[in-house]
């Protein structure tokens, strides 16, 4: 097994529990927390998975940007979109980026006031970060043909 291999793996793995686990707190937690008004479903959730989502995020980051040197992208082609590499790439930036500008929004505005009467913006903040994450996953599986 090469190295590369093995990072993917980790990348793998690591983007499985981001995204699944936005999945489910997309698919399980989320309707019933609307249905009831009660954001302490969410928050609850958010408690339990913060550690292994962010620790996961954190490997995404992390193994991604070296994979990307690793097909010969550095930052020096990141937002060239030249190639199907570096438009794959530079898209999963942006959208990384996009993630960043959520998680922002939803730690000092949105979940210091959240109440049953605002519960609807921290949803579209957990439906645009799994959307993004389920992006990001289809753009990474381009990769083993080329990008797009």
């Amino acid at each position: 097994m090469t190295l590369h291999h093995f990072v993917l793996i980790i990348h793998l793995l690591a983007a499985t529990i981001w995204v699944g686990g936005h999945l489910l707190l997309a698919i399980c937690y989320l309707p019933t927390a609307l249905k009831k008004k009660d954001p302490h479903i969410i928050l609850s959730f958010e408690k339990k998975f913060e550690v292994l989502g962010m620790s996961s995020l954190a490997l995404l980051i992390i193994t991604g940007i070296w994979m990307a040197y690793d097909f010969g992208i550095t930052i020096d082609t990141w937002f060239a979109f030249k190639n199907g590499f570096e438009k794959v790439i530079s898209i999963k930036l942006i959208l990384l980026f996009c993630t960043f500008f959520c998680a922002i929004c939803a730690q000092f505005y949105v979940i210091p006031n959240l109440n049953e009467k605002n519960i609807n913006r921290i949803a579209l903040i957990i439906i645009s970060v799994t959307s993004i994450g389920v992006a990001m996953l289809v753009l990474g599986s381009t990769l083993r043909y080329g990008g797009i």
